[in-house]
């Protein structure tokens, strides 16, 4: 981990020296018309929708599943400075299905924010929350009713699917007085025809291979592949495309033979880190390429689209 000092030492000495290289005009991200079903899928039927960053609207076991929901403009305290959102989110809120179920991955703003969560709970006051350690009092001063916490491996059963919590590594915080009080983690969702591990926020570690063993086989692993420049830095706490193939081999390891599908997320929507906002899915696909991986199992989706399987 690294600290404030070293934040310091990166966005005012080491930006001098190296200064950013050029973003691309945000028109270069397209949002697409979004083909979740309404008001639910079948048992049989998965979704899976991406809102923007790590917000995934998931349809699994006949539930509508919500991921890290972020629908404010801004990844921030206020509402006047801090990250702000490239493209909107992919999904009107007011058209979002009946939400049943909604997975935390930390307390961060760009994957915990304090409107959204106000917003999900009184549209939808009968969701169940899933939150790792710590974090379910923030969710509950916002009105939520139904709030779990869970450690790593815990693992729960909602409906006709099976949750688990598992770890990631990464830090919590949204103060810089108040960091790791609270926990982090990626959470599993097992249904009888699909199986789907959603990363969190994470960089790569030691346990992707005890999460496909324990956890697996899934069809769907939603892998974070932006925020990762510069890597003395973000190396700690964010996966770069390399380390998403590192990962991709220890989950392999768990298949049994089962055909795995990554889907990125964590890039094309705030700005957070150094490396331009378009290279992310570039530098994931090449990355891809040159491990020799089927280009069809590597899904990079533009915003608001929709993957189906049934």
């Amino acid at each position: 981990m690294h600290g404030f000092l070293d934040f310091l030492k990166w966005s005012l000495i080491e930006r001098r020296r190296n200064p950013r290289r050029p973003d691309p005009n945000p028109g270069v991200f397209v949002r697409v018309a979004p083909e979740y079903v309404m008001p639910r899928a079948a048992p049989e039927q998965f979704t899976l929708t991406w809102v923007g960053h790590t917000s995934f609207l998931m349809q699994i076991g006949g539930l509508n599943i919500l991921t890290d929901p972020m629908w404010s403009d801004r990844a921030s305290p206020v509402r006047f400075a801090g990250p702000r959102r490239w493209v909107p989110p992919a999904v009107d809120f007011d058209r979002l299905p009946p939400i049943d179920a909604v997975l935390l991955s930390h307390d961060h703003y760009d994957h915990l924010d304090s409107d959204t969560v106000s917003r999900i709970a009184a549209r939808y006051p009968a969701a169940k929350w899933y939150a790792p350690l710590g974090v379910a009092e923030f969710v509950r001063r916002r009105e939520a009713r139904d709030v779990a916490e869970h450690d790593w491996w815990d693992e729960t059963a909602f409906g006709d699917i099976v949750i688990t919590c598992v770890p990631a590594q990464h830090f919590s915080g949204r103060t810089l007085g108040k960091r790791n009080n609270t926990l982090w983690c990626g959470w599993t969702v097992r249904s009888a025809s699909t199986s789907v591990f959603f990363a969190g926020d994470t960089a790569l570690h030691p346990e992707f291979g005890r999460i496909a063993a324990d956890c697996g086989p899934f069809d769907y692993a939603i892998l974070p592949i932006g925020a990762y420049e510069p890597r003395w830095f973000m190396g700690s706490v964010h996966m770069n495309p390399e380390d998403c193939i590192n990962a991709m081999r220890e989950l392999d390891l768990g298949q049994r033979g089962r055909r795995l599908i990554m889907v990125a997320a964590h890039w094309g929507t705030f700005k957070l880190t150094d490396e331009p906002m378009n290279e992310p899915p570039q530098r994931m696909r090449e990355v891809w390429r040159s491990a020799g991986r089927a280009a069809e199992d590597l899904r990079i989706m533009q915003h608001g689209e929709s993957l189906k399987m049934w």
